[in-house]
């Protein structure tokens, strides 16, 4: 029997990050000692009290059960304080805030709820590679707006066509931004919004990030701080990165409440919900002490540091992030990012991610995530040294 596969999934480009780990793992077969600086997935275990809580919870037979719809109205409620606190932001419950299956599965679904086939949506590039398989899946238009040095890392919504934006539906914005971990300043919210209720666009913005930062004059935003951000959009954020709890896949999406209804009533139709036990290690999450959050910053910022100065000293050209726990390097002179990325992992064995792979204005670029110890950092730089550049 042929099996074929749909037109939908061949027009889907490689996963990126599937095919690093893949190379990651056959030079470790090769006998390679690899530094992985590629995906960005946290080395640090989630802080043992967030386990703790969440062993307790797999105890509980009321949570072995179908947790169904938006989630638990008491991780809701968790998420909404936490946004409170940290954002001064007003969120209902009961009805602006969803539960997650990670935020990689809410911006995945999303376009199911708005997106015809024909419908443009506006994607950053570089950018995360699921705001366009999504809209590939959905029979969209993705049309990339280039993230560029000149322009702040930040996409020129002057420069896209007002027939563009006439027929778009989802506009994706994501600062801190993965991969070039650049921050927005206020004016670009401001613009943002007036920018989607002039052509009916949906805001949806991805602050993954927003707990990593390193200047405390500097913190991170949410979109929905900025006056009139719940007319046009949602949010979606994540205990991924913040507690280290990648594995555990637990998010949200939260703003304005047709939208998340919207969303909401895709993951009714494609999951059963949130295993409840792992929202319940969320809350704990969420409304204990932040200790844990600080000293990963300390963590990420010491290893920020010694990479950034290290490259620099080695003759690169590296400005240190101010957020993000990514390194976005310009490559060294006459070379093109996929060779980088494989002389580093041929020569050095060592593992990142060629800054094109996420969009074609990332050529001249490399990503490295603060994924392993300062010390295994040193060793890095050590080899980069020997590579000869």
């Amino acid at each position: 029997m042929k099996i074929e596969t749909s037109e939908k999934l061949k027009k889907l480009p490689p996963y990126l990050f599937i095919e690093i780990d893949r190379k990651k793992k056959e030079a470790i077969e090769r006998g390679a000692d690899i530094i992985s600086l590629g995906v960005g997935d946290p080395d640090m275990p989630t802080p043992k009290h967030i386990v703790e809580a969440g062993q307790k919870a797999l105890a509980k037979p009321q949570n072995h059960q179908y947790p169904f719809g938006a989630g638990m109205l008491s991780f809701r409620k968790a998420v909404a304080g936490w946004y409170k606190k940290k954002f001064n932001v007003d969120l209902n419950p009961d009805n602006e805030v969803c539960a997650l299956i990670g935020s990689k599965e809410g911006i995945g679904h999303m376009h199911l709820a708005f997106v015809n086939p024909g419908d443009v949506v506006l994607i950053p590039e570089p950018g995360y590679p699921v705001y366009n398989t999504g809209t590939i899946f959905t029979d969209g238009i993705p049309y990339f707006m280039p993230l560029l040095e000149k322009n702040g890392f930040l996409p020129d919504l002057d420069a896209i066509p007002e027939d563009v934006a006439k027929k778009a539906k989802i506009i994706f914005v994501n600062y801190p931004n993965n991969p070039t971990a650049a921050i927005a300043p206020k004016e670009f919210y401001v613009k943002l919004i007036q920018f989607a209720k002039k052509y009916n666009i949906i805001v949806a913005y991805d602050n993954a990030y927003s707990e990593i930062y390193y200047d405390e004059n500097e913190k991170t935003m949410s979109f929905l701080e900025f006056e009139g951000a719940k007319e046009v959009g949602v949010e979606f954020h994540s205990l991924s990165k913040t507690y280290n709890m990648t594995g555990w896949r637990l998010g949200w999406v939260c703003g304005n409440k047709d939208i998340v209804a919207a969303i909401a009533k895709v993951k009714d139709n494609y999951d059963s919900g949130v295993f409840q036990a792992v929202q319940e290690a969320g809350i704990t999450a969420l409304t204990s002490s932040q200790e844990c959050v600080e000293e990963m910053r300390k963590m990420y910022k010491a290893r920020r540091d010694a990479l950034c100065d290290g490259l620099n000293a080695l003759g690169w050209n590296v400005t240190k992030p101010k957020a993000s726990f990514y390194v976005w390097a310009k490559v060294p002179k006459g070379y093109k990012s996929s060779e980088v990325v494989a002389k580093l992992l041929d020569e050095c064995a060592i593992v990142c991610t060629p800054g094109n792979g996420m969009g074609k204005s990332g050529e001249g670029y490399v990503r490295f995530a603060l994924t392993v110890p300062v010390p295994r950092i040193k060793e890095a730089l050590a080899r980069i040294k020997n590579c000869k550049f």
